[in-house]
C-alpha cells in the first residue's frame, strides 16, 4: 500500500513540476516586451519537447545509470520496458531537467534565435545537466558519496541552469539599447506585470511538487516539514526583497518582489528536509535580499539578464546549498558539512559554465546564435514566427509597411 501511495504522490508532484513551465512562460513572457512574447513562450514550449526526448534517450542514463567511478552513468539509455515506479521516476526527473534548461530561456530572451535555443536545450539535457545530477543524486556519485545535501536541486537544477544562462549571456551580449555608451543602464520594462505575478504564484504552487516529491517516501515523515519550509522560504524571500528595497531607498517593484519570493523558494530547494522553520525563514530572507542586490550588481556590470534568472537561481541556489550545511537541524554550523556544500557549489560552476559556453559557441558557429539586428528591432514574434501576441493592439511589420 505504501508503494502505491508513494507512486501516486510522485505522479501528482510530476504534474505540479510540469505545470511550473506555465509559470515560467508567464513570468518570462510578462517581463519581455510585447513584440517578443510569442518567441519567449515558443522557446519554453518547444524546449520542453526537445528536452523530454533528449533526456529520455541519453540524459537519464548519464544521470541515473550505474555509476562509472562516481563521475557518470553508464547504462539505462532510452529505457523502454519499465515498471510503474521506474517509469514515474523517470518522468519526474525529466521535469527537473526541463526546469534547469528553462532557466536559461528567460535570461537570454529577446535576442537569441529560437532555433539556437532549441539546439542548446537539447545539448544541455543530453550532457550538461545529467552529469552534475549524477554527481549530486546518483548513489554512486562522488558528491553524493561525500554527504552532499541537495534535496531537489539547488545545485543540480538551479545553479547549473543559472551558470549555463550566464555563459549564454556572455556569448550573446546585451539587448539593443540596454546600456548607453558610457555603460549606464537603460530600463526596458516588461509588457505585462500582472502576468508576472500570476506566473510567480504558479511557480510557487509547483514548488510543493518540486520539493515534496523529492523525499524518500511519504512514510518517511518528512513531507510536512518539507512543505512547510518550502512555503515559509517563499514568504521570507518576498519579505527580504521588500526590506532590501526599502532600506536602500529603492522603489518597491513588483517584479523584484516576485523574484524575491522565487529566490526564497530556490534557497529551500536543497535543505527543505533538514532545516527547521526558523532557519528556513532566515534562509529565505537572506535569499530575497541577496537576489535583489545581485540583480542590480549584474546590471552594473553590463550583464543583461532579462528576467534576473542568474540572481534568482544562481545566487539563490548557491546560498541555498550553503544554508543546507550551515543550518542542518541538530548539527548547526558543521565545518565539514559546509565544506562539502561549498565543494558542490564550486563544482556546479566549474562544470556548467565552461561546458555551456563551448556549446553556445558551437551552436553559434553552426546555425547562428543571435537574431539579426533588424529582426531584434522589429520583434522576434513576427520575424521568427510570423505571428504576433496581441493582434488587436499591434501591427506586424508587413502591415505597417502596407499602411505607410
Amino acid at each position: 500500500m505504501n508503494e502505491l501511495i508513494n507512486l501516486v504522490w510522485v505522479g501528482i508532484c510530476t504534474a505540479l513540476v510540469f505545470f511550473m513551465q506555465a509559470g515560467f512562460a508567464l513570468v518570462e513572457g510578462g517581463l519581455s516586451r510585447a513584440k517578443n512574447s510569442i518567441n519567449v513562450i515558443m522557446k519554453i514550449y518547444l524546449g520542453t519537447c526537445f528536452i523530454g526526448v533528449s533526456f529520455w534517450a541519453v540524459g537519464y542514463g548519464l544521470a541515473f545509470g550505474p555509476s562509472v567511478e562516481g563521475l557518470i552513468g553508464g547504462g539505462s539509455f532510452a529505457p523502454q520496458k519499465l515498471g510503474a515506479t521506474d517509469a514515474v521516476g523517470l518522468l519526474y526527473q525529466m521535469m527537473f531537467a526541463t526546469t534547469a534548461v528553462t532557466i536559461v530561456s528567460g535570461a537570454v530572451a529577446e535576442r537569441m534565435r529560437y532555433s539556437a535555443y532549441l539546439a542548446f536545450a537539447a545539448l544541455m539535457a543530453l550532457v550538461i545537466y545529467p552529469v552534475y545530477a549524477h554527481w549530486a543524486w546518483n548513489p554512486g556519485g562522488w558528491l553524493k558519496q561525500m554527504g552532499f545535501i541537495d534535496l531537489a536541486g539547488d545545485g543540480a537544477v538551479h545553479s547549473v541552469g543559472a551558470w549555463c544562462a550566464l555563459a549564454g549571456l556572455l556569448a550573446l551580449g546585451p539587448r539593443l539599447g540596454r546600456f548607453g555608451k558610457n555603460g549606464e543602464v537603460r530600463d526596458i520594462p516588461g509588457h505585462n506585470l500582472p502576468m508576472v505575478a500570476l506566473g510567480g504564484f504558479i511557480l510557487w504552487l509547483g514548488w510543493f511538487g518540486f520539493n515534496g516529491g523529492s523525499i524518500s517516501g511519504i512514510e518517511s515523515g518528512q513531507l510536512g516539514t518539507v512543505l512547510l519550509n518550502t512555503y515559509l522560504g517563499g514568504c521570507a524571500g518576498g519579505i527580504g526583497a521588500l526590506a532590501f528595497m526599502r532600506l536602500t531607498g529603492r522603489p518597491v517593484l513588483m517584479s523584484a518582489s516576485v523574484n524575491g519570493s522565487l529566490a526564497g523558494l530556490v534557497s529551500l530547494t536543497a535543505g527543505a528536509a533538514t532545516l527547521n522553520p526558523v532557519t528556513a525563514i532566515v534562509t529565505g530572507l537572506i535569499a530575497g535580499a541577496l537576489t535583489t542586490w545581485g540583480a542590480e550588481a549584474l546590471r552594473q556590470r553590463r550583464i543583461d539578464d532579462t528576467v534576473d534568472a542568474i540572481a534568482v537561481h544562481g545566487l539563490g541556489g548557491t546560498w541555498g546549498l550553503l544554508a543546507a550545511g550551515l543550518f542542518f537541524e541538530g548539527d548547526l554550523f558543521s565545518g565539514s558539512r559546509v565544506m562539502v556544500q561549498v565543494l558542490g557549489a564550486v563544482a556546479a560552476f566549474a562544470w556548467a559554465f565552461p561546458m555551456a559556453y563551448v556549446c553556445f559557441k558551437l551552436v553559434d558557429k553552426l546555425i547562428g546564435l543571435r537574431a539579426p539586428t533588424l529582426n531584434e528591432q522589429r520583434g522576434l514574434d513576427y520575424t521568427e514566427h510570423h505571428e504576433i501576441g496581441y493582434p488587436e493592439f499591434q501591427n506586424s511589420p508587413g502591415q505597417m509597411h502596407k499602411e505607410a
